[in-house]
Protein backbone atom coordinates (compact mmCIF):
# COMPACT_ATOMS: atom_id res chain seq x y z
CA UNK A 1 0.00 0.00 0.00
CA UNK A 2 1.34 3.59 -0.97
CA UNK A 3 0.07 6.43 -0.10
CA UNK A 4 -1.66 5.75 3.07
CA UNK A 5 -2.16 9.13 3.94
CA UNK A 6 -5.87 9.27 2.97
CA UNK A 7 -6.46 6.20 5.11
CA UNK A 8 -6.41 8.57 8.44
CA UNK A 9 -9.04 10.65 6.86
CA UNK A 10 -11.93 9.49 8.89
CA UNK A 11 -10.70 8.96 11.94
CA UNK A 12 -9.31 12.99 11.45
CA UNK A 13 -12.33 13.90 10.09
CA UNK A 14 -13.78 13.34 13.77
CA UNK A 15 -11.58 16.01 14.79
CA UNK A 16 -12.06 14.13 18.11
CA UNK A 17 -10.73 15.72 21.66
CA UNK A 18 -9.83 12.56 22.95
CA UNK A 19 -9.17 9.20 21.69
CA UNK A 20 -11.53 7.06 19.42
CA UNK A 21 -13.38 5.25 21.77
CA UNK A 22 -16.01 2.18 21.16
CA UNK A 23 -17.77 0.32 23.90
CA UNK A 24 -20.26 -2.06 23.73
CA UNK A 25 -21.81 -5.51 24.85
CA UNK A 26 -19.80 -8.65 23.66
CA UNK A 27 -22.83 -9.99 22.36
CA UNK A 28 -26.28 -8.19 21.71
CA UNK A 29 -28.52 -10.38 23.57
CA UNK A 30 -32.10 -8.57 23.72
CA UNK A 31 -33.16 -5.54 22.60
CA UNK A 32 -33.69 -4.33 25.85
CA UNK A 33 -30.18 -4.51 27.03
CA UNK A 34 -29.12 -3.37 23.89
CA UNK A 35 -30.87 -0.41 24.64
CA UNK A 36 -30.54 -0.04 28.21
CA UNK A 37 -26.41 -0.46 27.30
CA UNK A 38 -26.79 2.31 24.78
CA UNK A 39 -28.36 4.82 26.82
CA UNK A 40 -25.80 4.37 29.67
CA UNK A 41 -23.53 5.84 27.31
CA UNK A 42 -25.49 7.99 25.43
CA UNK A 43 -23.46 11.09 27.26
CA UNK A 44 -20.31 9.06 27.80
CA UNK A 45 -17.05 10.06 25.14
CA UNK A 46 -18.17 6.75 23.18
CA UNK A 47 -17.47 7.40 19.84
CA UNK A 48 -19.34 3.84 18.31
CA UNK A 49 -21.71 1.31 20.00
CA UNK A 50 -20.16 -1.96 19.65
CA UNK A 51 -22.29 -5.10 19.40
CA UNK A 52 -21.52 -8.77 18.23
CA UNK A 53 -24.09 -10.17 16.65
CA UNK A 54 -22.71 -12.93 14.78
CA UNK A 55 -20.33 -14.40 17.49
CA UNK A 56 -17.69 -16.96 15.97
CA UNK A 57 -17.35 -19.54 18.57
CA UNK A 58 -14.21 -22.19 19.29
CA UNK A 59 -17.13 -24.95 19.80
CA UNK A 60 -20.50 -25.62 18.55
CA UNK A 61 -23.08 -25.36 20.77
CA UNK A 62 -21.68 -21.99 22.77
CA UNK A 63 -24.12 -19.05 22.29
CA UNK A 64 -23.26 -17.72 18.74
CA UNK A 65 -24.82 -14.59 18.74
CA UNK A 66 -28.87 -13.75 17.78
CA UNK A 67 -28.17 -13.10 14.38
CA UNK A 68 -29.77 -10.78 11.99
CA UNK A 69 -32.65 -9.46 14.25
CA UNK A 70 -29.82 -7.95 16.74
CA UNK A 71 -29.03 -5.38 13.75
CA UNK A 72 -32.60 -3.91 13.37
CA UNK A 73 -31.78 -2.95 17.60
CA UNK A 74 -28.79 -1.20 16.54
CA UNK A 75 -30.64 0.32 13.91
CA UNK A 76 -32.66 1.37 17.03
CA UNK A 77 -29.97 3.02 18.88
CA UNK A 78 -29.33 4.99 16.52
CA UNK A 79 -32.63 6.24 16.17
CA UNK A 80 -33.10 6.99 20.03
CA UNK A 81 -29.37 8.14 21.16
CA UNK A 82 -27.62 9.33 18.06
CA UNK A 83 -24.65 6.66 18.13
CA UNK A 84 -23.26 5.78 15.41
CA UNK A 85 -23.24 2.11 15.23
CA UNK A 86 -20.70 -1.14 14.36
CA UNK A 87 -20.71 -4.71 14.36
CA UNK A 88 -18.52 -7.55 13.63
CA UNK A 89 -18.67 -9.44 9.80
CA UNK A 90 -17.59 -12.52 8.65
CA UNK A 91 -18.70 -13.35 5.60
CA UNK A 92 -20.58 -11.36 2.59
CA UNK A 93 -24.03 -12.16 3.43
CA UNK A 94 -22.59 -10.73 7.26
CA UNK A 95 -21.89 -7.12 4.71
CA UNK A 96 -25.01 -7.25 2.75
CA UNK A 97 -27.33 -7.02 6.17
CA UNK A 98 -25.27 -5.14 8.11
CA UNK A 99 -24.87 -2.34 4.96
CA UNK A 100 -28.53 -2.67 4.45
CA UNK A 101 -29.37 -1.82 8.39
CA UNK A 102 -26.80 1.58 8.31
CA UNK A 103 -24.76 -0.10 10.75
CA UNK A 104 -21.96 2.77 10.83
CA UNK A 105 -18.35 0.84 11.26
CA UNK A 106 -17.54 -2.79 10.52
CA UNK A 107 -14.73 -4.68 12.31
CA UNK A 108 -13.42 -8.09 10.68
CA UNK A 109 -12.39 -10.53 13.77
CA UNK A 110 -9.09 -12.21 14.01
CA UNK A 111 -10.46 -15.60 13.22
CA UNK A 112 -11.45 -14.29 9.93
CA UNK A 113 -8.01 -12.37 9.51
CA UNK A 114 -6.33 -15.51 8.87
CA UNK A 115 -8.04 -16.55 5.84
CA UNK A 116 -7.10 -14.48 2.22
CA UNK A 117 -10.50 -16.65 1.11
CA UNK A 118 -12.92 -14.87 3.87
CA UNK A 119 -11.01 -11.42 3.44
CA UNK A 120 -11.63 -11.44 -0.33
CA UNK A 121 -15.12 -12.66 0.03
CA UNK A 122 -15.37 -9.50 2.17
CA UNK A 123 -13.52 -7.48 0.28
CA UNK A 124 -15.40 -7.86 -2.72
CA UNK A 125 -18.94 -7.60 -0.87
CA UNK A 126 -17.49 -3.90 0.61
CA UNK A 127 -16.13 -2.91 -2.64
CA UNK A 128 -17.63 0.42 -3.88
CA UNK A 129 -19.36 1.06 -0.53
CA UNK A 130 -17.81 4.28 1.77
CA UNK A 131 -18.13 2.05 4.79
CA UNK A 132 -15.28 2.35 7.57
CA UNK A 133 -13.62 -1.20 8.36
CA UNK A 134 -11.02 -2.29 10.90
CA UNK A 135 -9.12 -5.38 10.80
CA UNK A 136 -8.41 -7.29 13.87
CA UNK A 137 -5.06 -9.12 13.85
CA UNK A 138 -4.99 -12.05 13.28
CA UNK A 139 -5.09 -15.06 16.15
CA UNK A 140 -1.49 -16.01 16.00
CA UNK A 141 1.59 -13.54 15.79
CA UNK A 142 1.64 -13.08 11.93
CA UNK A 143 2.30 -9.66 11.31
CA UNK A 144 2.30 -10.19 7.07
CA UNK A 145 -1.41 -12.03 7.63
CA UNK A 146 -2.47 -8.65 9.37
CA UNK A 147 -1.19 -6.70 6.66
CA UNK A 148 -2.49 -8.81 3.65
CA UNK A 149 -6.03 -8.48 4.88
CA UNK A 150 -6.13 -4.82 4.55
CA UNK A 151 -4.18 -4.82 1.81
CA UNK A 152 -6.99 -6.79 0.00
CA UNK A 153 -9.26 -4.25 1.12
CA UNK A 154 -7.72 -1.43 0.37
CA UNK A 155 -6.97 -3.04 -3.38
CA UNK A 156 -10.89 -3.21 -3.86
CA UNK A 157 -11.01 0.41 -2.98
CA UNK A 158 -11.67 0.47 0.45
CA UNK A 159 -10.24 3.79 1.99
CA UNK A 160 -11.88 3.99 5.19
CA UNK A 161 -9.52 1.34 6.92
CA UNK A 162 -7.97 1.09 10.16
CA UNK A 163 -6.68 -1.91 12.38
CA UNK A 164 -7.40 -3.19 16.23
CA UNK A 165 -4.92 -4.76 18.10
CA UNK A 166 -6.39 -7.47 20.11
CA UNK A 167 -3.68 -9.58 20.97
CA UNK A 168 -2.65 -12.97 19.98
CA UNK A 169 -2.90 -16.23 21.00
CA UNK A 170 -0.26 -18.98 22.90
CA UNK A 171 0.57 -21.68 24.48
CA UNK A 172 2.53 -20.64 27.62
CA UNK A 173 0.69 -19.85 31.11
CA UNK A 174 0.29 -15.94 31.09
CA UNK A 175 -1.95 -13.84 33.18
CA UNK A 176 -3.16 -11.99 29.72
CA UNK A 177 -6.00 -14.31 27.69
CA UNK A 178 -4.15 -12.41 24.48
CA UNK A 179 -0.64 -11.56 24.96
CA UNK A 180 -0.16 -8.42 23.94
CA UNK A 181 3.29 -8.42 21.80
CA UNK A 182 3.77 -5.16 21.48
CA UNK A 183 6.20 -4.92 19.67
CA UNK A 184 4.49 -6.12 16.56
CA UNK A 185 1.97 -3.23 17.36
CA UNK A 186 4.74 -0.61 16.96
CA UNK A 187 6.22 -2.44 13.86
CA UNK A 188 3.03 -1.99 12.18
CA UNK A 189 2.62 1.69 13.28
CA UNK A 190 6.10 1.90 11.68
CA UNK A 191 5.31 -0.12 8.27
CA UNK A 192 1.85 2.16 7.83
CA UNK A 193 2.15 5.24 10.42
CA UNK A 194 -0.92 6.73 8.44
CA UNK A 195 -3.57 3.76 9.34
CA UNK A 196 -5.21 4.22 12.51
CA UNK A 197 -4.47 1.48 15.05
CA UNK A 198 -7.03 1.08 17.87
CA UNK A 199 -6.70 -1.32 21.10
CA UNK A 200 -9.04 -3.88 22.28
CA UNK A 201 -7.82 -4.48 26.18
CA UNK A 202 -10.63 -6.48 26.55
CA UNK A 203 -9.71 -9.20 24.14
CA UNK A 204 -5.85 -8.97 25.27
CA UNK A 205 -6.48 -9.12 29.11
CA UNK A 206 -9.80 -11.57 29.37
CA UNK A 207 -10.00 -9.67 32.75
CA UNK A 208 -12.38 -6.51 33.25
CA UNK A 209 -9.48 -6.01 36.57
CA UNK A 210 -7.03 -5.48 33.81
CA UNK A 211 -8.69 -2.76 31.26
CA UNK A 212 -7.04 0.08 32.92
CA UNK A 213 -3.70 -0.74 32.68
CA UNK A 214 -3.75 -2.09 29.19
CA UNK A 215 -5.61 0.75 27.68
CA UNK A 216 -2.96 3.23 29.32
CA UNK A 217 -0.14 1.00 27.81
CA UNK A 218 -1.94 1.31 24.48
CA UNK A 219 -2.33 5.17 24.49
CA UNK A 220 1.01 5.54 26.31
CA UNK A 221 2.44 4.13 22.59
CA UNK A 222 0.30 6.18 20.51
CA UNK A 223 -2.60 3.84 19.40
CA UNK A 224 -5.39 5.99 18.40
CA UNK A 225 -8.24 4.38 20.48
CA UNK A 226 -9.74 2.01 22.31
CA UNK A 227 -12.41 -0.92 21.86
CA UNK A 228 -13.82 -1.88 25.55
CA UNK A 229 -16.91 -4.27 25.83
CA UNK A 230 -19.25 -2.49 28.05
CA UNK A 231 -22.30 -4.25 29.77
CA UNK A 232 -25.12 -3.18 32.54
CA UNK A 233 -24.24 -6.88 34.11
CA UNK A 234 -21.41 -8.09 32.94
CA UNK A 235 -20.90 -10.86 35.31
CA UNK A 236 -24.53 -12.36 33.84
CA UNK A 237 -23.40 -11.68 29.94
CA UNK A 238 -24.08 -14.37 27.80
CA UNK A 239 -20.79 -14.43 26.14
CA UNK A 240 -16.67 -13.36 27.74
CA UNK A 241 -18.42 -12.13 31.15
CA UNK A 242 -15.23 -11.45 32.70
CA UNK A 243 -14.00 -8.96 30.23
CA UNK A 244 -16.95 -6.81 30.44
CA UNK A 245 -16.86 -3.66 32.53
CA UNK A 246 -20.10 -1.53 33.39
CA UNK A 247 -20.58 1.96 31.87
CA UNK A 248 -19.83 3.29 35.02
CA UNK A 249 -16.54 1.94 35.12
CA UNK A 250 -15.62 2.37 31.47
CA UNK A 251 -16.46 6.25 32.12
CA UNK A 252 -14.18 6.11 35.17
CA UNK A 253 -11.57 4.48 33.53
CA UNK A 254 -12.00 7.36 30.31
CA UNK A 255 -11.45 9.81 33.47
CA UNK A 256 -8.66 8.43 34.79
CA UNK A 257 -6.32 7.69 31.49
CA UNK A 258 -3.78 9.84 31.01
CA UNK A 259 -3.55 11.41 27.32
CA UNK A 260 0.72 11.81 26.83
CA UNK A 261 1.44 14.48 24.34
CA UNK A 262 3.27 13.06 21.22
CA UNK A 263 6.79 14.99 22.41
CA UNK A 264 8.46 17.92 24.17
CA UNK A 265 10.33 21.18 22.47
CA UNK A 266 11.84 22.39 25.39
CA UNK A 267 15.27 22.47 25.29
CA UNK A 268 15.77 21.08 28.29
CA UNK A 269 13.49 18.07 27.58
CA UNK A 270 15.43 17.07 24.40
CA UNK A 271 18.68 17.38 26.20
CA UNK A 272 17.80 14.97 28.81
CA UNK A 273 16.37 12.86 26.19
CA UNK A 274 19.39 12.61 23.85
CA UNK A 275 21.54 11.79 27.07
CA UNK A 276 19.24 9.16 27.95
CA UNK A 277 19.13 7.78 24.57
CA UNK A 278 22.96 7.90 24.28
CA UNK A 279 23.51 5.58 27.18
CA UNK A 280 20.60 3.36 25.51
CA UNK A 281 23.31 3.07 22.50
CA UNK A 282 25.94 2.27 24.65
CA UNK A 283 24.41 -0.60 26.65
CA UNK A 284 22.41 -1.90 23.54
CA UNK A 285 26.18 -2.05 21.96
CA UNK A 286 27.61 -3.89 25.32
CA UNK A 287 24.99 -6.39 24.76
CA UNK A 288 25.45 -7.28 21.37
CA UNK A 289 28.96 -7.65 21.76
CA UNK A 290 28.21 -9.93 24.80
CA UNK A 291 25.96 -11.90 22.82
CA UNK A 292 28.06 -12.48 20.55
CA UNK A 293 31.17 -13.63 23.07
CA UNK A 294 28.48 -16.30 24.22
CA UNK A 295 27.39 -17.60 20.89
CA UNK A 296 31.53 -18.47 20.31
CA UNK A 297 31.49 -20.72 23.62
CA UNK A 298 28.48 -22.24 21.88
CA UNK A 299 30.46 -22.71 19.23
CA UNK A 300 33.08 -24.32 21.60
CA UNK A 301 30.33 -26.24 23.38
CA UNK A 302 29.24 -27.43 19.78
CA UNK A 303 32.60 -28.73 18.88
CA UNK A 304 33.47 -30.47 22.26
CA UNK A 305 30.00 -32.29 21.80
CA UNK A 306 30.71 -33.72 18.14
CA UNK A 307 34.01 -34.77 19.42
CA UNK A 308 32.38 -36.83 22.08
CA UNK A 309 28.80 -37.51 20.33
CA UNK A 310 26.57 -35.88 22.60
CA UNK A 311 23.31 -34.35 21.71
CA UNK A 312 22.76 -30.74 21.69
CA UNK A 313 20.14 -30.28 23.46
CA UNK A 314 20.61 -30.77 27.11
CA UNK A 315 16.91 -30.54 28.78
CA UNK A 316 18.02 -30.34 32.42
CA UNK A 317 21.02 -28.08 32.23
CA UNK A 318 18.51 -25.81 30.30
CA UNK A 319 16.02 -26.03 32.96
CA UNK A 320 18.83 -24.80 35.10
CA UNK A 321 19.34 -22.16 33.51
CA UNK A 322 16.18 -20.40 32.62
CA UNK A 323 15.00 -21.18 36.65
CA UNK A 324 18.03 -19.29 37.50
CA UNK A 325 17.54 -16.31 35.34
CA UNK A 326 13.88 -15.73 35.95
CA UNK A 327 14.94 -15.29 39.53
CA UNK A 328 17.98 -13.18 38.66
CA UNK A 329 15.74 -10.88 36.59
CA UNK A 330 13.12 -10.83 39.31
CA UNK A 331 15.83 -8.97 41.17
CA UNK A 332 16.73 -6.49 38.66
CA UNK A 333 12.93 -5.74 37.97
CA UNK A 334 12.71 -7.49 35.06
CA UNK A 335 9.43 -9.29 34.29
CA UNK A 336 9.43 -13.00 34.15
CA UNK A 337 7.64 -12.87 30.84
CA UNK A 338 10.30 -10.67 29.62
CA UNK A 339 13.22 -13.25 30.60
CA UNK A 340 11.60 -16.43 29.02
CA UNK A 341 11.24 -14.82 26.01
CA UNK A 342 14.81 -13.52 26.05
CA UNK A 343 16.43 -16.64 27.25
CA UNK A 344 14.58 -18.63 24.64
CA UNK A 345 15.63 -16.56 22.09
CA UNK A 346 19.17 -16.97 22.92
CA UNK A 347 19.16 -20.52 23.66
CA UNK A 348 17.40 -21.34 19.85
CA UNK A 349 20.32 -19.51 18.56
CA UNK A 350 22.92 -21.34 20.63
CA UNK A 351 21.03 -24.40 19.53
CA UNK A 352 21.53 -22.89 15.41
CA UNK A 353 25.22 -22.65 16.42
CA UNK A 354 25.86 -25.81 17.78
CA UNK A 355 23.80 -27.46 15.02
CA UNK A 356 25.78 -25.86 12.67
CA UNK A 357 28.92 -27.37 14.35
CA UNK A 358 27.99 -30.67 14.99
CA UNK A 359 26.83 -31.06 11.38
CA UNK A 360 29.92 -29.77 9.65
CA UNK A 361 27.90 -26.40 8.12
Amino acid sequence: MENTKELRTWLDDMNLAHPLVIAGPCSAETEEQVLKIAHELKDSDVNYFRAGIWKPRTRPGMFEGVGEIGLRWLKKVKEETGMKTCTEVANAAHVKLAIENEVDLLWIGARSTVSPFIMQEIADALQGTDKIVLVKNPVNPDLALWLGGIERLYTAGIKNLGAIHRGFSTYEKSKYRNIPEWQLAIEFQNRFPDLPLICDPSHITGNRAMIFDVSQTALDLNLDGLMIETHTDPDNAWSDAAQQVTPDSLKQIMKDLKIRKETNTEAEYQISLDNLRAQINVVDNQMIDLLGKRMKVADEIGALKKDKNVAVLQSKRWNEILGNMILEGESKGLSEEFVLKMFKAIHQESINHQEKIINGL
